[in-house]
């Protein structure tokens, strides 16, 4: 599936211009669904946390029991080169990925010592500041580890949140406030969620059910070094209904405001704003 243009595919020790094929019909990703994937930016020449999100599929090729293959190191270093092919003005989607190649004898549990190792560099412009979503309920919710490998980024996760978005594309909203098992707010379909009230921010606990995303970590810390309150605590859909600003946390465009939950409207408030502000001065001085 391509989302972007100009896109550059690392396979098989070198790169190759477009999107390159890499998986066969046979192999276990494509049949039984053990895929895991990361992804990162670069944006005007700086990839921010590109480290994190390079250690953080390997994590996830982990949890699905996939030998990963490659190193932080390494991975850095050949993303570097990919990168080196696009000009600073291009904002580019910098996504590595593993998936099993051959399963036991029953097929279903891979192999982990046979692993298929690819990153895909797509040319995806940012979203502008202006952009924004409104928000709505669905009757699915976040599964939790006994479930599902709700500790990888796993594609084999995806189809849940597809349900949530189609559900709330019927309604005429963007996007899904998602409860947890227990019913409280876990984060939306697509990315990780705050909320303000009273100048303070506020955003669901990790709790195991959804994964506490590498950028909601970088404005946490950019949030509280600037001296702001934040908590990390259980949330209800009435805390929501009751705030002041929400804005979503996601490593696609860092910030994206919410402008509607249901039938609460929100503005795009100072602290959102701050927030998007603290983001780009942090990652203009950050290359990894």
């Amino acid at each position: 599936m391509a989302t972007g243009t100009d896109i550059r595919t690392y396979f098989n020790g070198q790169w190759h211009d477009g999107d390159t094929m890499i998986m066969r019909a046979a192999d276990h990703g494509a049949w039984l669904g053990s895929g895991v994937f990361d992804g990162a930016r670069m944006v005007n020449g700086r990839t921010p946390d590109l480290r994190a999100h390079c250690a953080r599929v390997n994590r996830s090729a982990k949890a699905l029991m996939l030998q990963p293959t490659v190193t932080t190191d390494e991975m850095l270093e050949i993303i570097a080169d990919g990168l080196a092919a696009y000009t600073l003005d291009q904002a580019v989607y910098i996504r590595p990925m593993y998936w099993g190649i051959d399963g036991d004898a029953t097929a279903i549990v891979p192999t982990p010592d046979k692993t298929g190792f690819a990153i895909c560099l797509e040319a995806i412009p940012m979203a502008p500041e202006t952009a924004s979503v409104t928000l709505t309920r669905t009757r699915f919710r976040r599964p939790v580890l006994e479930d599902a490998v709700v500790d990888a980024k796993a594609g084999c996760l995806y189809p849940n949140n597809a349900r949530m978005l189609a559900e709330a594309r019927t309604k005429g909203f963007n996007n899904a406030l998602v409860a947890d098992a227990i019913g409280n707010v876990a984060e939306t379909a697509t990315s990780n969620v705050f909320m303000t009230r009273d100048g303070e921010v506020f955003t669901p606990v990790a709790n195991g059910t959804f994964l506490a995303g590498i950028t909601r970590a970088r404005h946490l810390a950019n949030m509280r070094a600037d001296g702001m309150k934040v908590h990390e605590c259980v949330l209800s859909f009435d805390d929501f209904n009751d705030a002041d600003e929400i804005f979503l946390s996601g490593n696609m465009n860092k910030i994206t405001p919410v402008t509607a939950f249901d039938a609460r409207q929100y503005q795009v408030g100072p602290v959102t704003r701050r927030v998007r502000e603290l983001y780009w001065d942090w990652a203009a001085l950050n290359q990894e």
